[in-house]
């Protein structure tokens, strides 16, 4: 089990190295995220070859791997998904292209990489014992019931990968009690129902949990909840994306906690991050898919 960031690299430098095709990488964060990861993986940069070897000559750099040269974007995201799909690379990385671009490459029944399966992504942060799962804060805009099942079992899938064995999951919402007028509460009471009857399987299921009584025991037992999920949930599951992605943003910017992030129901790894992330937590989230990838 890796339990923070350092050892999950550590984890990588050992193993067989990877290769990530980026799709539209005429980029400088592209650049420098690809050189400071020279031992974690390998990269294919697919994209405008005269613009991106200028941006390497920019940062003083050599260019740190393959260039192939495609300036129209759908056709450099279309590429990056056929060097996948034909095991040229294992992971697939977004440039300087539009999210909707570089997902419809993805998502192509002919030729992406869709199973059928929901795709969620999840913020995966570290906290003192291990890693915590935040999900979904930026693919399911309003997910229903049926939704959030896949959601918690993308985020268990992941959470087992990196050594959670049985992942304790916190469906969170406004209040810890059932109110039918908040779905949120509705939702999270079924999800945990659920989870006991075997329809969510290989972790614990506990909700509605507001965020403090989710992980803080001292707030669980302030409130008089119990059970083996309130106060050291492993996964937090959102309503939705809008409450998700302001709570990432703010665990990133306001505390300044360190993030990777990892987009599954595909099958493969994809580092997909938010354009105004930071280099390092970039680099956090190509390690992450790299250990994935494994």
């Amino acid at each position: 089990m890796v339990k923070n960031f350092d050892e999950l690299k550590q984890a990588i430098q050992k193993s067989p190295r990877v290769k990530v095709a980026v799709a539209a990488a005429e980029d400088m964060d592209v650049v420098n995220v690809s050189s400071q990861c020279l031992d974690l993986a390998d990269f294919i940069f697919i994209g405008d070859a005269k613009k991106i070897e200028a941006l390497f000559k920019e940062a003083g750099k050599p260019a740190s791997g393959d260039i192939i040269d495609i300036s129209d974007h759908a056709a450099a995201a279309a590429k990056a998904v056929e060097l996948v799909k034909t095991g040229k690379a294992q992971n697939l990385m977004k440039g300087l292209l539009h999210s909707s671009i570089f997902l419809k490459a993805i998502l192509n029944k002919e030729t992406g990489l869709n199973k059928g399966k929901l795709i969620s992504q999840i913020s995966v942060f570290e906290k003192a014992d291990g890693f915590q799962l935040l999900t979904d804060c930026a693919m399911s805009i309003s997910p229903g019931l049926d939704e959030k099942k896949q959601i918690i079992e993308n985020a268990v899938e992941l959470a087992r990968t990196l050594g959670v064995e049985t992942p304790r999951v916190a469906v969170l919402a406004a209040v810890e009690v059932v109110n039918p007028e908040m779905q949120a509460t509705v939702d999270a009471a079924m999800l945990t129902v659920m989870a006991q009857r075997g329809q969510i399987k290989n972790c614990m299921v506990d909700g509605p949990l507001a965020f403090d009584n989710a992980v803080d025991l001292d707030a669980a037992r302030h409130k008089g909840i119990g059970g083996p999920v309130a106060g050291q949930a492993d996964i937090l599951v959102v309503p939705n994306l809008e409450v998700g992605n302001m709570l990432s943003k703010s665990l990133v910017f306001w505390s300044k906690k360190r993030v990777a992030a990892a987009m599954m129901g595909v099958g493969i790894p994809i580092i997909f991050t938010s354009r105004t992330e930071s280099i390092e937590n970039k680099v956090l989230t190509v390690a992450l898919a790299s250990y994935l990838a494994r």
